[in-house]
């Protein structure tokens, strides 16, 4: 079967949905003690308890569904399985300088797991796409809003 790239995740971003996906069990547990609690204190129209804690409990039930449909459907790929040493590919982290002779490291991961301010990029970002399958000297073109941005591959990982 192949993945479609939805499905790619890195053992880190598995790792870390799992912890969250146990963390949201063990806090769910709490929040239903609290609404049994707060159900027995009597008119729950007018209980602030009740009411945010119910509140707490539908958003903690729809994360960790998102997450179990994520974590039962993910296709973990680990770098030692990648074959193209030397290239971009899924999980590289990749060190390019930008038209502006700025430097940035990327990290490429799967969809659900990007996170800019960690230095994630999905596998469907535009700069990913243009770096897969490139090397460390190679230049790439991106394709902005803005127009056309160039880029020099200085370091793959």
């Amino acid at each position: 079967m192949a993945a479609d790239l939805r499905t790619l995740i890195t053992p880190e971003g598995f790792e870390r949905f799992q912890a969250e996906l146990k963390r949201l069990q063990a806090e769910r547990h709490e929040v239903c003690g609290i609404v049994a609690w707060a159900a027995g204190n009597g008119d729950r129209s007018e209980n602030g308890d009740y009411i945010y804690n119910k509140q707490r409990l539908r958003q903690i039930d729809r994360r960790a569904s998102w997450l179990g449909r994520r974590l039962e459907n993910a296709v973990v790929v680990r770098p030692e399985q990648q074959t193209a040493s030397g290239k971009v590919r899924f999980g590289s982290t990749v060190t390019y300088i930008d038209e502006d002779d700025r430097s940035q490291t990327v990290h490429i991961v799967g969809y659900d797991e990007a996170d800019m301010a960690r230095g994630e990029i999905s596998i469907g970002s535009p700069v990913a796409r243009a770096l897969m399958g490139k090397s460390a000297g190679d230049g790439v073109e991106v394709p902005t809003p803005d127009g056309v941005k160039y880029l020099d591959i200085e370091a793959v990982s």
